[in-house]
């Protein structure tokens, strides 16, 4: 993890955390999700002349990868329709990097050494701590907590998917190109069919507002996709994840949920393992 590549996806953790609060903030879940799909496959086919293709040991991945994105998506929605963003957005990140690490040890052979399991483990406390403070004092919604599990498996499948699959490609660029194009027909198509006429007028108040989320979402996953051609996936995704501590002040700011200081110390802990993780290897 070079200071580049770690910078690289800090930033691709604040712009996932803000693209996510934007998809909270559109009360319209279905609508929401089909703006913020559909802008992505617009960037996709913008992207197309300017890159190279995918080579074609990338495809398999690519096309397993853009399955799973739909089924992230559609638990995505459901976890914010069920759930407070401070709860369902923590514990769908918090439980990819463990998930991220058996997977990429498995299917990739990248087994973390000392230094960067700690790192890991140390990071994943401290999502956790922020995944369980947003449960305080209520009764456990298990019908939410289960939707944002879902989404946490979905997320580890498609980070090891895509980051075999960019390794693949030759093209960081043409594989998220072709990955926005493939992914983001299937939300807008179901769309269409559970709304028929009343789709537009539904999506033009936030018409704007999902686009933007749309470019924040395919810039912070390019970058994401560019560190994995750098850097081994279980770092890179614990990394990602500080997206987590973003979302939770998001949370506070703008959705008025407490932050606290459990979430401070957390916070922390994250920060450790990040330290840990940069002197890895």
């Amino acid at each position: 993890m070079t200071p580049l590549v770690t910078a690289a996806v800090l930033l691709a953790a604040v712009t996932h955390a803000s693209w996510n609060a934007i998809a909270h903030r559109i009360t319209d879940k279905l609508v929401g999700s089909s703006l913020i799909a559909g802008g992505g496959v617009l960037i996709g086919l913008l992207l197309m002349p300017f890159c190279a293709a995918p080579a074609a040991g990338a495809w398999p991945y690519l096309i397993a990868s853009a399955v799973v994105h739909v089924a992230y998506f559609a638990l995505l929605m459901l976890s914010f329709r069920l759930g407070d963003f401070g709860q369902a957005y923590p514990i769908a990140r918090g439980t990819a990097p463990l998930l991220v690490t058996l997977f990429a040890a498995v299917f990739a052979h990248e087994v973390p050494d000392a230094p960067a399991a700690a790192g890991i483990a140390v990071s994943c406390a401290g999502l956790t701590g922020v995944a369980l403070w947003g449960l305080r004092g209520r009764r456990p919604d298990w019908t939410a907590i289960g939707a944002a599990l879902a989404t946490g498996l979905t997320i580890a499948a498609y980070t090891v998917l895509d980051g075999l699959g960019v390794r693949a490609s030759g093209s960081s660029v043409g594989y998220i190109a072709w990955l926005m194009a493939l992914q983001g027909l299937a939300i807008p198509a179901y769309a269409l069919y559970r709304r028929r006429g009343e789709l537009l007028t539904a999506a033009r108040p936030f018409a704007a507002l999902g686009l933007f989320g749309a470019l924040l979402s395919v810039f912070a996953y390019g970058l994401v996709l560019w560190a994995q051609t750098r850097a081994e996936l279980a770092p890179v995704a614990a990394l990602r994840e500080s997206s987590i501590i973003v979302g939770a002040a998001i949370g506070a700011v703008f959705f008025k949920e407490r932050f606290g200081a459990p979430r401070i110390a957390a916070a922390g802990l994250v920060v450790v393992g990040i330290g840990l993780m940069l002197h890895a290897g």
